[in-house]
């Protein structure tokens, strides 16, 4: 199967939900999956981590923002936060959720090989 490697471009948590599933779905499906939040997509990781629709999905029993992280990251989905978004965010390492690395828009593009689907969300 090839990998699928997603980059949310801004700071909608809809989009970030979509690419969340869709990674989620690759993982449990054995293969791999990763997430790369750009710029101001990485505000979306502050906690405590809430979206506009949370209550709409909870009430349809569907799962929160941060439980789809904590699900997309416990399936073995790569989470990785801009660099520069974290500086844009006034955010650091330490205020991610754990399991998600810190890198750029070079390192992600440089593990993406010719086989992998690359989607923009």
């Amino acid at each position: 199967m090839r990998a699928l490697r997603i980059v949310v471009a801004s700071a909608d948590a809809e989009r970030l939900r979509g690419a969340l599933v869709m990674a989620a779905a690759q993982a449990a499906l054995g293969g791999a999956a990763a997430v790369f939040l750009q710029m101001d997509a990485v505000a979306l990781l502050r906690a405590p981590m809430a979206a506009p629709q949370d209550e709409a999905h909870r009430m349809a029993g569907l799962p929160t923002l941060a439980m789809l992280v904590e699900e997309a990251l416990a399936l073995g989905v790569a989470l990785t936060a801009c660099q520069s978004g974290l500086a844009l965010s006034g955010l650091t390492v330490a205020d991610l959720p754990p399991g998600v690395e810190v890198g750029g828009p070079i390192a992600f593009l440089q593990a993406t090989d010719d086989q992998a689907r690359l989607l923009f969300a």
